[in-house]
């Protein structure tokens, strides 16, 4: 189920427009799910502006304790729109990072967060931790190697993977994020929920709909081109 947070007019070439949803409907749209169908684990996307965060922040409070949290700190589109306010970005660490069971960004995201503009991944894995989510994976696809990186306060993990340079990657975060939320719902590890949720990540970029507009084509999560063949 999905809270929807903002409204984008935007296609593969790139985001035109943003339109944020008031914090109040953001609020009633949890409540309304959580009151009908649960919520055993909940995946946190593009934001956009603080009042939002804290929208968010508040609904979080009224589910049931322990449930998973992942955050997956969206603040530039891949086309180079910005996502995430400027002035929201420390409320987003103040506010949102400790309330993580995992954090996900990406390397441009993980140095926006940290400050650590030319850290490498490890480094700034333990930097985002250190900001208060329970775990974090710096994913790789913005690295040469496509290997995530999981922190979890003790460990360097590496999980290494394949690139597909001839995929379509629109959407790869989001996907990842929502597959690592889903494998905590079904009651794995962060690191073993990580692990399943990059290899949905890498197989929805591999089949991903290249041939889709004149920009970078959007994942195939749902492995449509494979149930057509």
């Amino acid at each position: 189920m999905t809270a929807i947070t903002a409204l984008t007019a935007q296609s593969t070439v790139g985001v035109s427009a943003v339109e944020s949803v008031s914090p109040a409907m953001v609020i009633a749209q949890v409540r309304a799910v959580a009151a009908d169908i649960g919520i055993d684990a909940v995946k946190v996307g593009m934001l956009g502006t603080a009042a939002t965060i804290e929208a968010v922040r508040l609904a979080l409070g009224e589910l049931e304790a322990g449930t998973p949290v992942v955050v997956d700190p969206v603040m530039v589109a891949e086309s180079g729109a910005a996502l995430l306010d400027r002035s929201a970005r420390s409320v987003l660490i103040e506010r949102l990072l400790p309330l993580a069971t995992v954090a996900t960004p990406n390397l441009p995201e993980a140095r926006a967060l940290s400050g650590l503009s030319d850290a490498d991944a490890d480094t700034l894995a333990r930097a985002v931790h250190a900001l208060g989510p329970a775990a974090v994976v710096v994913t790789g696809g913005h690295r040469e190697l496509a290997t995530d990186v999981f922190f979890d306060g003790e460990t360097i993990t590496a999980l290494p993977g394949e690139r597909f340079p001839d995929g379509a990657s629109h959407g790869s975060g989001c996907t990842h994020s929502s597959a690592l939320a889903a494998f905590l719902a079904r009651g794995l590890t962060p690191l073993d929920a990580a692990r399943k949720a990059k290899e949905i990540a890498a197989a929805a970029v591999r089949d991903g709909l290249a041939g889709i507009g004149a920009g970078a084509g959007p994942v195939d999560a749902l492995g449509l081109l494979l149930r057509a063949r």
